[in-house]
């Protein structure tokens, strides 16, 4: 979405006014302090799952899709719809801008850096595509670079801006099993081994298998080579307890409709200050704007209603604790992971190194690499066991099954995907 600047001067006064009369404080009245939770206080979050009304219908475990509002983020979304329905033009075109400017403020704070180098978006591919299409750098004489785990539409996109501009494109796949040092071995490899490059993409949460890279160390080895970065966190925000400069990229594309809560159709863009010529303005916002970021993204009219959610999301998610819900999620991840160790043949897509997974991590058995054996184990896993998995392809090694653990998830839920693995295992679908 474009701000203009002079309605954000005019309204400026009016900002924290506008936050304190739009804002819900939606907490979870059952929060325990922060300081004494730990992952396996299972009184605790059972408190914190009866906040989300999940279906009974199966064993949710698919949660990478996009994720679930808690009830008080779901109950807020639905008073700023009913007011932004109700006000219509008359809110979007006198009180929006102070309050998205305030909401743009509270996002820049959590992430740890400036509201100037924020501007949202509808999603994370939207945020990937303005940094994608609009990164000035490439020319016949570059390369980029990208992995067989990146997502399929950033995958696209950079492959599309570097034909247009006439430049090389260079694959990489990750290793299996992974490590933290031969990922950044690999890249560093592939750096060295094509001197042309330019620019890589790099995702730091993978959606396929759940594979968390050290991107902060790829990131630096890239710069030291003239090579810039774009980050693809996604998945990787909220699911993880990070703040941007921890990344160090200069360049990242985020969600806010995953792992953060917020209603589906928010995103964000992320440009350092000092690298902002790097990428150009969308040609859609017409002439100027070369010293703002809003001007590098042109989304049109947004749900104004779910942008407005976010200050409730983050609401939610400050009265747990952002470490914390990584431990959970983790904790989730391990304990369906060490019940299955036992399978022959079963293998494991993320390492149980902490630095390298979150909730996300797939499975495949030996032999079984192809979409179709995948989407048969999957559809096996809910007729048989009422759980709702999805399949995953575009890896190396082959494609997989993906278990997406949440808030809402039990360790029973996480066991009885274990118990289904062991049956699976003896009575693999044809």
């Amino acid at each position: 979405m474009t701000f203009d600047r002079r309605m954000f001067v005019k309204g400026a006064a009016l900002t924290s006014a506008a936050l304190a009369t739009s804002k819900l404080h939606a907490l979870a009245p059952e929060a325990a302090p922060r300081a004494g939770i730990t992952a396996d206080d299972e009184t605790y979050w059972a408190r914190i799952a009866s906040q989300y009304d999940v279906t009974k219908n199966v064993i949710q475990l698919e949660n990478g899709n996009w994720g679930m509002m808690a009830r008080p983020v779901l109950d807020a979304y639905k008073v700023h719809l009913d007011r932004v329905n109700r006000d219509t033009s008359y809110y979007s075109r006198r009180q929006f801008w102070p309050d998205a400017m305030a909401i743009r403020a509270r996002v820049a704070e959590t992430l740890g850096v400036v509201p100037e180098e924020i501007v949202f978006t509808r999603n994370a591919t939207e945020a990937l595509e303005a940094l994608i299409y609009g990164y000035r750098g490439l020319g016949p004489d570059n390369a980029v670079l990208l992995a067989d785990l990146d997502y399929d539409s950033m995958q696209n996109a950079l492959i599309g801006h570097a034909r247009r501009q006439g430049a090389r494109i260079a694959r990489i796949d990750l290793p299996e099993p992974a490590t933290h040092a031969n990922v950044i071995a690999a890249y560093e490899a592939a750096f060295d081994a094509n001197p042309d490059l330019k620019l890589v993409l790099l995702t730091h949460l993978s959606h396929r298998t759940g594979l968390v890279i050290p991107v902060r160390e790829i990131v630096a080895a890239a710069r030291a080579r003239g090579i810039d970065a774009i980050v693809d966190a996604a998945h990787s925000w909220g699911q993880l307890d990070i703040t941007l400069p921890e990344l160090g990229a200069d360049f990242v594309g985020l969600n806010l409709h995953k792992w953060i809560g917020a209603p589906l159709g928010v995103g964000a863009a992320y440009i350092r200050k000092s690298r902002l010529s790097a990428i150009a303005p969308d040609p859609t916002n017409g002439e100027g704007g070369e010293d703002r970021i809003d001007s590098r993204v042109h989304t049109g009219t947004t749900d104004f209603a779910a942008l407005l959610s976010v200050n409730d999301a983050l609401d939610f998610r400050q009265s747990i604790g952002g470490a914390p819900m990584e431990k959970r999620l983790q904790y989730l991840r391990d304990r369906w992971v060490s019940a299955t160790r036992d399978i022959a043949g079963l293998q494991v897509l993320t390492p149980d190194d902490p630095r390298m997974h979150g909730a996300i991590t797939s499975f495949r058995f030996a032999g079984k690499t192809s979409v179709k054996d995948n989407i048969a184990i999957a559809k096996a896993l809910l007729d048989r066991h009422r759980i709702f998995t999805v399949h995953r392809d575009g890896i190396a090694g082959g494609a997989c099954v993906r278990i997406t653990p949440a808030l809402h998830n039990s360790p029973e839920d996480v066991d009885a995907a274990a118990t289904a693995l062991h049956e699976l295992a003896g009575n693999l679908p044809v």
